[in-house]
């Protein structure tokens, strides 16, 4: 059952940042076992480049680096970023200081050494949060695992990019959610040209049945306080 769980990790795009060469080779080799895309980083600043550019979904992270460190590093990223999952590899078990990388909107933490147990369950934990329903309104939730919305008793089929763009906006609900995000995360490589976009959120508007995708004008969307289309 586990490993059939672990094979939705292949798409996922994931960072590991260890200042050890020897280490930070072994992690990446067992991590390129689950993702097919696994970039690395020596330190805090590498890593911060490489997040600004590729934008994985999971970082994978020690603490005790030269230059930028860690905590450096999460605190760059949770400045504008939420939604990123990061997990923690530390040496340090004090609970105060553990509650202080809690406070830094960690995902997870593991305590080194780092293993094969430790690491599937951090994994496990981190798909059983992605399958969670998302609910936009209380009438109205997301089903990601199915790629389906619901809306009282009514079931509506969903695209993935629409899917992801929903997941998008609850991630960042309060939020402007950017044009160039939106172009990053739905058309990867691809060019997003105006027309493009317009037509997605059209279509999207249309399959919902109630308001919830608001223009912020030459900034992107942002999750509306729902309204009824009636």
């Amino acid at each position: 059952m586990n490993a059939k769980a672990l094979e939705q990790l292949k798409d996922i795009p994931i960072l590991c940042v260890e200042d050890e060469d020897g280490i930070r080779e072994t992690i990446v080799n067992t991590l390129k076992y689950y993702f097919d895309t696994v970039y690395e980083a020596k330190d805090g600043d590498e890593a911060y480049e490489i997040y600004k550019d590729y934008h994985p979904q999971i970082i994978l992270t020690d603490i005790q680096m030269k230059n930028c460190n860690g905590i450096k590093l999460v605190q760059k990223i949770r400045k504008n970023d939420l939604t990123t999952t990061i997990i923690m590899l530390t040496a340090h078990s004090n609970e105060e200081y553990l509650l202080d990388l809690i406070n830094l909107n960690l995902n997870h933490f593991i305590l080194k050494p780092l293993n094969l147990k430790k690491l599937t369950e951090a994994l496990l934990k981190y798909l059983q949060k992605q399958s969670e329903p998302i609910y936009l309104n209380n009438n109205l939730f997301l089903d990601l695992d199915k790629r389906e919305l619901h809306y009282k008793k009514e079931v509506i089929p969903l695209r993935k990019r629409e899917k992801d763009f929903l997941k998008m906006l609850y991630e960042k609900k309060g939020l402007v959610v950017k044009y160039y995000e939106i172009e990053r995360v739905l058309w990867h490589e691809k060019e997003m040209t105006e027309y493009a976009l317009k037509s997605f959120i059209k279509e999207i508007r249309a399959k919902i049945p109630i308001n919830i995708i608001k223009n912020a004008p030459k900034e992107g969307y942002i999750l509306e306080c729902v309204k009824s289309k009636i």
